[in-house]
């Protein structure tokens, strides 16, 4: 039901061209990855519990089925693993009823941004720890080479 709803509104929307050539199954693929990708978003979650769809029993089960994406044969083609992080929260009743709060979505959109801001930071400069003993390998690296 919803695969076939999600595939539709691509269609609506103009991202028909995704599908053009794929087989059924191909099909349904794209469509879970770019629906289990979208949770990442919490602009989406928000539209989502506004529109009423966490009172849908079948939706919520859709959501309980997609849990497979969590899989290691699945989540090496997810780009946002965050959504897998959402898709655990929305396995949780409270946490939907919290995503119609006004400001709910708000914290989380604010949280996700400090928890990139952190990640990127620390990515792309390692901790003084890890330098100093890198420093500390080159220059034993060194003294055994002027020791030969």
């Amino acid at each position: 039901f919803f695969f076939q709803f999600f595939q539709m509104t691509a269609e609506v929307e103009g991202g028909s061209e995704v599908y053009v050539g794929l087989s059924e199954g191909e099909k349904r693929f794209t469509a879970e990855l770019e629906f289990v990708q979208a949770l990442a978003n919490p602009s989406y979650l928000i539209y989502l519990a506004e529109n009423d769809f966490f009172k849908d029993e079948r939706f919520i089960n859709y959501l309980h089925y997609l849990q497979y994406w969590k899989t290691p044969d699945y989540n090496k083609y997810i780009k946002y693993p965050q959504c897998l992080y959402f898709l655990s929260l929305l396995q949780k009743e409270s946490f939907r009823r919290e995503l119609s709060n006004p400001g709910f979505g708000g914290n989380i959109e604010k949280q996700q941004m400090l928890q990139w801001i952190h990640y990127t930071n620390h990515r792309m400069r390692p901790p003084a720890a890890i330098l100093e003993q890198q420093q500390q390998l080159q220059q034993l690296q060194q003294q055994s080479h002027s020791n030969a």
